[in-house]
């Protein structure tokens, strides 16, 4: 193999094996990487903007029997600490939410072995009830696999009904390493990889809009990373010609704080900024049918995401007015409507406000007000 005619290849969007993405990932340089996952972010998103959003990442409980070993979040079934969410709870969520200029509810939980389909259908009707204008990007595969796994159905017909109750995109949760061998050791009682693939063919097949993502740098090989990310690309190019499919790939690294994962010392965080930049690089150069790469800030910081921007990133993520999951694991960064558009900008780009659909949305007249008061505050 050679390293410039890979590159070159990736330049000519043609599709790079597992094993050549591990090549170029262990011999290229930075450098190179950076270079060619710019171009391709140029050739698919051929301007200076850089997109983000306004929403917020609740819970609808805590209750999980998946078992995961990287995960601080879950609690077991009758412990002191679980919880479901109320209605109550998400109106106060949903309110704050739309004060903050928002108009989208990232909603996840656990593996509740009691909430079954019609728990979450009439869950996503009530709320659509009362917030119309409300998005729902809510559950991910292991979700729906659980949930279809209760129902005795299919992925598609549960799909069915909660596109129906108001389920507008589905998230790429619990992706982490698809796996089989990787996915035993960290999250047994996750469906499996193949399962998770098939859980968005058939949100595919109904048109709902899907992101994809990986959580990297625990136990998987450079090969694992690379297979990952061609199955991902097998997915959306065998989705139907009017559907999105996957419309946005976020990687990010394991977050260890407390997880069992580390205290059993089987795994440990040890990306580094230059391997997640090279990541980034390498999922636009895998990924030549994904159109927007997402920075994930939020696991490593604002300058590493700066760097991604210029690597293949065309995207910085959330706000994340809230989020549980990552955080107890140890990811700590925070960023403000006015802290997200700035980093943009100092990064050399455009901020640009968008929604899930990456369609861009004007600034709500609360953060122009406040940028307006910051102004004057510095005119004074």
């Amino acid at each position: 193999m050679s390293i410039n005619d890979l590159l070159h290849s990736a330049l000519n969007l043609e599709f790079l094996s597992a094993e050549e993405g591990v090549f170029l990932f262990e011999n290229a340089t930075t450098a190179e990487l950076m270079y060619v996952g710019n171009a391709l972010r140029q050739h698919h998103v051929p301007n200076n903007v850089v997109t983000w959003i306004i929403d917020r990442n609740s819970n609808t409980t805590n209750v999980c029997i998946a078992n995961c070993k990287f995960c601080n979040f879950y609690r077991r079934p009758g412990h002191e600490e679980s919880y479901i969410t109320s209605i109550d709870e998400y109106k106060q969520k949903i309110d704050e939410l739309f004060e903050f200029g928002g108009d989208q509810l990232l909603l996840q939980g656990g593996h509740h072995p009691d909430l079954g389909l019609s728990f979450y259908v009439d869950l996503f009707k009530q709320l659509k009830a009362l917030y119309p204008t409300l998005k729902l990007h809510a559950l991910g595969p292991p979700e729906i696999a659980h949930i279809t796994k209760l129902e005795k159905s299919t992925h598609y017909e549960v799909l069915k009904a909660l596109k129906e109750a108001g389920l507008d995109s589905l998230p790429g949760a619990g992706a982490e390493i698809l796996s089989d061998r990787v996915r035993r050791l960290i999250s047994k009682g996750k469906c499996g990889g193949q399962e998770w693939l098939d859980v968005m063919r058939a949100a595919h097949q109904l048109r709902l809009t899907t992101s994809a993502t990986m959580m990297f740098g625990h136990i998987e090989t450079n090969l694992e990373r690379m297979e990952h990310l061609v199955a991902m690309r097998e997915v959306q190019s065998e989705k139907p010609a009017d559907a999105k499919g996957f419309l946005a790939f976020i990687p990010w690294p394991f977050q260890d704080e407390d997880t069992i994962l580390r205290k059993l010392k089987r795994a440990r965080n040890t990306v580094t900024g230059d391997e997640y930049v090279r990541m980034i690089a390498m999922s636009r150069i895998m990924l030549p049918n994904i159109i927007n790469i997402q920075a994930s800030w939020l696991t490593v910081g604002k300058q590493v995401a700066q760097l991604c921007l210029h690597a293949g990133a065309n995207d910085f993520g959330s706000i994340m007015i809230e989020e549980n999951v990552v955080s107890a694991a140890g990811a700590n960064f925070r960023f403000t409507a006015d802290g997200i558009q700035k980093a943009i900008q100092e990064a050399g780009f455009t901020p640009q406000l968008r929604n899930q659909q990456y369609e861009y949305r004007a600034l709500p007249k609360q953060i122009r007000q406040q940028e307006l008061d910051r102004a004057t505050m510095v005119v004074d």
